[in-house]
């Protein structure tokens, strides 16, 4: 699933990209790896305009994921990996890029193979995450509670920031 919302001015949007860019901007795999993804079934009506990382889960492989977003001009891309069991829907989790809080089979622990030689010596970086990966769309539609008497598109606006600046620590955690 593709993670999408409506920008506001200031925040980096993902400019649209062809199959091949998206392959290329992975900076944790090889290029065999980037070229055996799938693209989700709806890559072509991708709407690029709203989104600030584009997210989702490989149809053909459900234990990996992929975020890209824009970077100093250009997408960057990392594969992620979820864990290979969940927690209980009774547990209550939080995804810590987009904050929001739901049942714990819905939040996932993704870790991502660091770049360059730390990568291929098998060092890794981990963190919760939407299991479905659409966390942009969670920022910008899901106002927790004590949000909610303050205007929806301001808050929605903050929300998908916030994301946008998580989404890029984790990303510096992946290059260092």
């Amino acid at each position: 699933m593709m993670s999408a919302g409506s920008p506001t001015t200031g925040e980096q949007i993902v400019h649209a990209l062809t199959e091949k860019q998206v392959r290329r901007s992975l900076v944790n795999c090889s290029r065999g790896e980037a070229e055996g993804m799938t693209l989700p079934r709806t890559f072509a009506e991708t709407p690029w305009e709203e989104l600030v990382v584009l997210g989702w889960r490989d149809p053909k492989a459900p234990l990996r994921g992929y975020l890209v977003v824009e970077r100093e001009g250009r997408p960057v891309g990392v594969a992620v990996r979820a864990a290979d069991t969940r927690m209980s829907s009774g547990t209550p989790a939080m995804c810590l890029l987009c904050q929001t809080a739901q049942a714990g089979s819905d939040v996932s622990l993704f870790t991502a193979r660091r770049a360059g030689e730390a990568g291929r010596n098998g060092n890794t970086v981990g963190t919760y995450v939407c299991a479905d990966l659409a966390c942009a769309v969670r920022a910008r539609e899901e106002i927790p509670p004590w949000l909610r008497e303050r205007d929806p598109e301001e808050v929605a606006a903050e929300r998908t920031a916030e994301l946008e600046q998580r989404v890029h620590g984790f990303l510096d955690a992946v290059l260092r």
